[in-house]
């Protein structure tokens, strides 16, 4: 894989444990197992935009105060949406 902040090609697929913010604000939880990348060469780790992007929508499409205070990624990408789409992206 490429790393986007050193340009090596040694970065590599993880799962990683994030922090998000509901977006009422309420409060925080955490998601577990979440697809990342791993550059053994600069030490970041970090989730592409696109899935940055995709649990954003998930969060806006969900009936988000009976979340747990911990999740994993698929739990959460699994719970029914209310909208088939976010309307309010541009």
């Amino acid at each position: 894989m490429h790393c986007m902040w050193c340009e090596s090609n040694q970065a590599e697929e993880a799962n990683q444990t994030g922090y998000w913010e509901l977006p009422d604000g309420s409060r925080a939880i955490e998601i577990k197992e979440i697809p990342s990348v791993a550059c053994p060469d600069c030490g970041m780790e970090y989730q592409e935009e696109s899935l940055i992007e995709e649990i954003e929508d998930q969060m806006m499409l969900i009936d988000t105060k009976p979340l747990p205070n911990s999740v994993t990624f698929n739990e959460l990408m699994a719970v029914p949406r209310f909208l088939k789409k976010n309307y309010f992206k541009m």
